[in-house]
């Protein structure tokens, strides 16, 4: 190695606090290290080849190395780098906002940037606060989500996010959030109590927990439901059919609003540009971000219905929230080009049409002793690990920990795999893909898990 390359693993060692990492498994190793990225795959500081199977975090739908997308910032930073849009506008940001509600479903045609998925759910529901005190129905201001739904680590989305574990350090959080069992089919008997329920009637149980929620908290508190469309923590829970159309009708019906948290479901990852679309609902507010610049720069927004926007039309009324770098120039001429490498490549059509191959490649895994469910949808899928395949049987605290951290996740990083090993709930394996992979990618993928689950059982 060189000099230069043993200085930057030192300053990481000695000075760089990583996100959501026990920094103790470094104490005898060193951190890993990526440096580049090339299509599907990432290379590590030695040199070593992975590949990406979780897009960096969900993130880089058109792939690594992309020259055109550092181009376009390139090009924007030297045009006007920086100029907030606090009373101002600029062109990308209203460029991008235009392109943005041309692809919404329903009049979701307002859209406010942030610079991240968890800003964008903490203006959500400070609009739907705020919304709901301008048309007179002052106490509304609940919340409703779904338990293990993670909705992202500022103080109010982390106060709807439903992982106790996230939450116990911070508390107090913002009060108002309340919880309601997740679309988890696989375990729909011991979440109801009622065995052999169909997915169709399951879907319905859970839709109306949400109806009983705001009935039981008083309809006239309650402002919204926080909801994705293919729920990430847990492991990839899709939801049953007409889950989705229930909950738009109860919605309707309480005056409560849908806001679907779309973080990771935008942009692809369903095979359609935003992932309601994929399961046929209209939500009154749409929260985005990761996919929309392909990671290549950070941005984020809130999409809201038109009816949302009408009080803050008149008189002095403003919505009293911002962020210095929402709608930054560069990631808005980033996100623009982005979303042009989408419509040339057709990368809507290339997840839709391959979808498919990548659940056989995914299902020829259900084989092993060790894999429960497979269940996902687009190129988002999660692998549920299990004791017992006949009963379902899960693992406990102590052999989770010691499967998922202890072995999993080094072993998969190591036999050249990048993705997910995740205890948020019962344990489960996630994988998100570039956009641009196919088969050989599928391919790569499994062949790796069947090597390490085997030998993770083994080792059980």
């Amino acid at each position: 190695m060189t000099q230069a390359e043993n200085d930057v693993l030192k300053a990481a060692q000695d000075h760089l606090w990583l996100h959501f990492t026990r920094h103790s498994a470094y104490e005898q190793s060193e951190i890993p290290t990526i440096v580049r990225g090339e299509g599907s795959y990432v290379y590590d500081i030695h040199g070593k080849r992975y590949l990406d199977g979780l897009a960096g975090l969900f993130v880089v739908q058109v792939g690594h190395g992309r020259q055109e997308l550092a181009e376009a910032a390139a090009k924007q930073a030297q045009e006007l780098a920086f100029f907030p849009l606090w009373s101002y506008a600029h062109p990308k940001a209203a460029e991008l906002a235009q392109r943005l509600a041309s692809h919404t479903p329903g009049e979701l045609n307002r859209v406010f940037f942030t610079t991240g998925g968890g800003e964008a759910v903490e203006t959500a529901w400070k609009l739907a606060k705020q919304y709901y005190k301008l048309v007179g129905k002052p106490l509304k201001h609940k919340v409703i989500s779904r338990q293990i739904a993670y909705h992202g680590t500022p103080q109010g989305a982390l106060s709807i996010t439903g992982i106790p574990a996230f939450k116990q350090m911070f508390e107090p959080l913002v009060p108002g959030s309340v919880r309601v069992p997740n679309t988890n089919y696989y375990r729909a008997d011991e979440i109801t109590g009622v065995p052999g329920m169909t997915a169709e009637e399951y879907g319905i149980w859970a839709a109306d927990r949400v109806a009983r929620a705001i009935e039981m908290e008083g309809p006239d508190t309650v402002a919204a439901v926080f909801a994705e469309p293919v729920q990430n923590a847990g492991g990839c829970f899709p939801p049953p059919p007409g889950y989705f159309q229930r909950l738009r009708e109860i919605c309707d019906e309480y005056d409560v609003l849908l806001v679907s948290d779309e973080v990771i479901c935008a942009f692809g990852r369903l095979g359609t540009m935003f992932g309601g679309q994929k399961f046929d609902y209209v939500p009154d507010i749409i929260t985005c971000a990761k996919g929309l610049t392909s990671g290549y720069s950070p941005i984020g927004a809130m999409i809201a219905h038109e009816r949302l926007f009408e009080p803050f039309k008149d008189g002095d009324t403003m919505f009293a929230h911002g962020y210095t770098f929402g709608g930054h120039p560069v990631s808005a001429a980033v996100a623009l080009a982005n979303l042009d490498i989408f419509e040339r490549e057709d990368l809507l059509g290339h997840v839709t049409a391959n979808e498919p191959r990548f659940r056989e490649a995914l299902e020829g895994l259900s084989d092993l002793p060790i894999v429960g469910d497979v269940r996902g949808s687009g190129y988002f899928w999660g692998i549920e690990l299990v004791k017992d395949k006949v009963t379902k049987e899960t693992f406990d605290a102590d052999e989770s920990e010691r499967l998922l951290r202890g072995f999993l996740s080094k072993a998969l990083f190591d036999a050249g795999l990048y993705c997910r090993a995740d205890d948020r709930g019962d344990p489960v394996i996630q994988l998100s893909p570039p956009l641009i992979a196919g088969q050989k990618e599928f391919d790569e993928i499994a062949s790796i898990l069947r090597g390490v689950l085997s030998e993770a059982w083994k080792r059980l």
